[in-house]
């Protein structure tokens, strides 16, 4: 599910990368390598978001809202590359409050686009890993 979250004041649209990069999804230690002319995507957050690159690439991380910032369940840690990253909006960090472990590094996976001018590694929080879909 995709769209656009009605509450929110200014929709952001963060820049896309203009090389390549690898995201590295923590415990499972999965490495996904980021083209930007082939970008992964499965229209679930913003554009480029880790959420929507984590999804098209098999890693499952809970999102209730659809990747809308309507919630705080995609909640991830950025151990590396954060400063990479877009600025967390209002809306987001009004959300993220909700999110249980919460850390200076933690984001939305939803709202969070890097930049691709480093690699990252992600900490999916184990209380976020939803293996049983109905």
């Amino acid at each position: 599910m995709a769209g656009v979250n009605p509450y929110l004041k200014t929709p952001q649209t963060p820049s896309q990368p203009k090389k390549g990069f690898s995201i590295k999804f923590m415990p499972e230690g999965k490495t996904v390598e980021v083209d930007p002319e082939n970008m992964p995507t499965c229209g679930t957050g913003q554009p480029g978001s880790i959420l929507d690159i984590a999804l098209a690439s098999g890693i499952d991380i809970d999102h209730a809202c659809g990747g809308l910032c309507a919630c705080s369940t995609c909640h991830i840690i950025v151990d590396e590359g954060l400063d990479t990253c877009n600025e967390s909006s209002e809306e987001e960090e009004d959300q993220l409050e909700r999110a249980p472990g919460l850390t200076p590094r933690s984001r939305l996976s939803c709202q969070t686009v890097p930049d691709g001018s480093k690699n990252l590694v992600v900490s999916v929080p184990s209380w976020n890993r939803n293996l049983v879909r109905e």
